[in-house]
């Protein structure tokens, strides 16, 4: 790798990585660099426990152009973090690559995997990233980009950049094949004040049981061309459609509708705590 003077980063070589790597749109996608490659050398302030750790830690996709190999942001794919460590490690992620400059897409997921889902996801995020600068050879986008029409995978008109397009529409297949008690696929999404948005999805699978989606998003020092709560209810529509495409939709992972209703109440409760207040009161009625 070589760097760019008065840069902490390092330019990042062609076939770095592990696997291939992907492009699109003018970058590379370049899959398992560890922190520390990406970083020219120890930057002030961080202790030897915080280096060490960038030194064992390794990122699901970092982002360049395709030209010069400069990172422009990196993505983590992670499960709720089990114990106090996992997110301490977190945390001490978070502050080297705030001290060198790299921007973070933090996607936290139960099912969302950056092996099946990160390349997609990371290309939609570039995509939505050029529309909202202009790139798409307009100087003021007139409609956002997770708004613009089109046709959908089940031959209706509706938002072509729904990540959750194809989950919905897999829906009512199910729905129609008796697999789900109910075709609609319903959601929530919210942003907490200091801390991460986080988008709800859910399906009645049957009878008085859903399939429920929880992802939280966040990105450090990363514009994503879409609204970040936004983005996460849309992945976890993803995710839903992934747990469609299962022969069993999850048995013991059913969550009654009851106990859903208890955490939207729970949700609404502390709504004090929220960027735009809460938009969902009508979902808390029985």
């Amino acid at each position: 790798m070589t760097s760019d003077e008065g840069s902490w980063l390092s330019m990042v070589a062609a076939g770095a990585g592990r696997g291939d790597v992907l492009t699109h749109a003018g970058r590379r996608m370049h899959l398992g660099l560890r922190l520390v490659d990406l970083v020219r050398r120890r930057p002030p302030g961080l202790t030897g426990h915080q280096w060490n750790t960038a030194g064992r830690t390794q990122l699901d996709l970092v982002v360049c152009a395709q030209e010069t190999g400069r990172p422009e942001f990196a993505v983590e794919f992670r499960p709720p973090p089990p114990d106090a460590p996992a997110r301490r490690a977190e945390r001490v992620v978070s502050s080297v690559a705030a001290a060198v400059g790299l921007p973070v897409l933090r996607i936290v997921s139960t099912t969302l995997r950056a092996a099946e889902h990160g390349p997609a996801v990371v290309a939609y995020v570039i995509d939505a990233r050029r529309y909202a600068e202009g790139a798409a050879g307009l100087d003021i986008a007139a409609v956002g980009f997770r708004d613009i029409v089109g046709r959908l995978p089940d031959g209706r008109t509706g938002p072509v950049n729904d990540l959750g397009a194809l989950a919905r529409a897999e829906a009512v297949e199910a729905y129609v094949a008796r697999r789900l008690a109910d075709p609609i696929l319903r959601g929530l999404h919210v942003s907490w004040v200091h801390g991460p948005a986080e988008g709800w999805s859910w399906v009645e699978a049957r009878p008085g049981e859903c399939l429920v989606e929880r992802v939280s998003v966040q990105a450090h020092r990363l514009a994503l061309g879409v609204d970040p709560a936004r983005f996460a209810e849309d992945l976890a529509a993803l995710g839903i459609g992934d747990r469609l495409r299962r022969p069993d939709l999850g048995g013991r992972t059913l969550l009654p509708r009851e106990e859903l209703l208890g955490d939207i109440r729970r949700l609404r409760d502390r709504r004090a705590e929220l960027v735009d207040d809460f938009a969902y009161d009508h979902l808390c009625q029985d």
